[in-house]
């Protein structure tokens, strides 16, 4: 009996914590290399084991989650599903480097554990999808199939041209000062773009009109609040822009941007050769753009004129390399592709998933779902839950069924109260939503 004592502490000190959590779900702690895991493991495992990718982190979480709502983790779980995910070694910021390598470690010990599954899927929201993506696309003899939600999957170069182009406009109309790209005091540069955008939302129609510019230039759209329909006032749209460029994307000109370039090596973002008139066009809130700016009385050709004439930002080659290399999903896709998005997301733009559907091998092998609400990652439990059956079906049948939004909103809707809730990004807290998936055709990305 010692001796049996002794060798379960040996296994369990080698293997990390391992704990019964209830009754057939078996919860397994520990570290590999620096980066933390945790893994569920139900009794009545169907051999299937989904590796979920986080997104970016501003500080360390409380909790290694395992899919974008708990409501998801506890269906999954109830049906035999495997969870695993890493932290990854570097847990903030942009550490797509460290989750590319972390992820097939924590894989490769979940086949020594546990045993070797018969799928795995590769999962993630927000960076965190692209993230999933990419990893699949690099691994792909490991994979049986993605669920990416709400990513840039537009890829790493492009996500960050597009916050350029952001900041590119806001200093050049507002004719402020501040450092773009290899910034010398980020903290202090971010709390000056934030200071910057709430000043001038606070300003003239004519100051609000740039803001609403530069923001479209990066697609953010004039839509937040999840409990209303997109408003109608133009003031009211402009003011969900600026919301947007503050909250979400001030980081991109300060601590965000740093951290990235810090793991790049420099800077990959350019602006050299664009034309912001073909970049406007595209975007999805030029039409806006265009009354607000009349209605404040404004030339729109002047201050894209202004922006024409202003120093470009050049990149350096080696720190492209580095986004190419760990950020850019190419299109490899030997096996289906379930992507979710919001149709008003201000973080990864809708836009993004054109982009991505026009560089898939195969299209076959893809559906993108769009839920009509906007935010970041906005989804009720019951949407993740549908879209992720819709791939276990293809992945069962070898075909896609019910993939219109009807049919996708009829099973959602068979959910329980407990998986038809949202997180509101305004109130901090849960709200009861109707399945919202839409027939939404994604917009051009605004920087092809």
């Amino acid at each position: 009996m010692r001796l049996s004592g002794v060798l379960i502490l040996i296994v369990a000190v080698w293997l990390g914590f391992v704990t019964p959590v209830s009754a057939g779900v078996v919860r397994y702690e520990g570290e590999i290399d620096g980066a933390k895991y945790r893994v569920m493991v139900p009794s009545n495992w169907n051999g299937t084991l989904v590796l979920w990718s986080h997104g970016t982190y501003g500080s360390a979480p409380s909790r290694i989650a395992l899919t974008s709502q708990p409501a998801t983790e506890d269906y999954l779980l109830a049906r035999g599903y495997a969870l695993g995910a890493s932290s990854f070694r570097t847990v903030v910021g942009w550490s797509i480097e460290d989750g590319l390598r972390d992820q097939v470690k924590l894989l490769d010990w979940f086949k020594r554990t546990i045993g070797h599954p018969r799928r795995t899927i590769s999962a993630g929201e927000s960076v965190g999808g692209m993230t999933a993506t990419a990893l699949a696309e690099r691994n792909p003899q490991w994979f049986d199939g993605v669920m990416a939600l709400c990513g840039p999957f537009a890829g790493g170069i492009a996500f960050w041209n597009t916050n350029l182009d952001l900041m590119f406009a806001l200093r050049t109309l507002l004719d402020a000062d501040f450092d773009l790209v290899r910034i010398r005091d980020p903290q202090a540069n971010q709390t000056k773009v934030f200071t910057l955008i709430d000043g001038a939302m606070k300003g003239d129609k004519a100051t609000r009109a740039r803001v609403a510019l530069a923001s479209a230039l990066a697609d953010l759209p004039g839509w937040f609040d999840p409990t209303k329909p997109r408003p109608t006032s133009l003031d009211e749209q402009v003011d969900w822009l600026g919301f947007w460029a503050r909250y979400y994307k001030s980081g991109t000109a300060g601590v965000a941007r740093s951290d990235m370039e810090r793991w790049a090596g420099g800077n990959p973002s350019w602006n050299t050769g664009v034309d912001y008139r073909t970049v406007l066009a595209r975007s999805s809130e030029f039409g806006l753009v265009k009354q607000v700016y009349a209605a404040a009385g404004l030339n729109i050709d002047k201050d894209l004129d202004r922006l024409a004439q202003a120093p470009r930002v050049t990149p350096d080659p080696k720190a492209v390399g580095y986004l190419a290399r760990t950020s850019v999903p190419f299109g490899v896709n030997p096996w289906p592709v379930v992507t979710l998005h919001n149709v008003a997301d201000g973080a990864t733009p809708l836009s993004n998933d054109r982009v991505y559907a026009d560089r898939v091998w195969n299209p076959d092998n893809l559906r993108q779902y769009q839920i009509n609400r906007p935010g970041h990652c906005t989804f009720t439990a019951s949407e993740e839950i549908t879209a992720f059956q819709s791939l276990i079906r293809r992945l069962d049948s070898g075909r896609w069924s019910a993939t219109d939004p009807a049919s996708l909103n009829t099973a959602a809707s068979g959910h329980g109260p407990e998986a038809q809730l949202i997180f509101s990004q305004l109130t901090d807290e849960f709200l009861p939503a109707r399945p919202a998936f839409a027939p939404h055709r994604p917009g051009s990305f605004p920087r092809a």
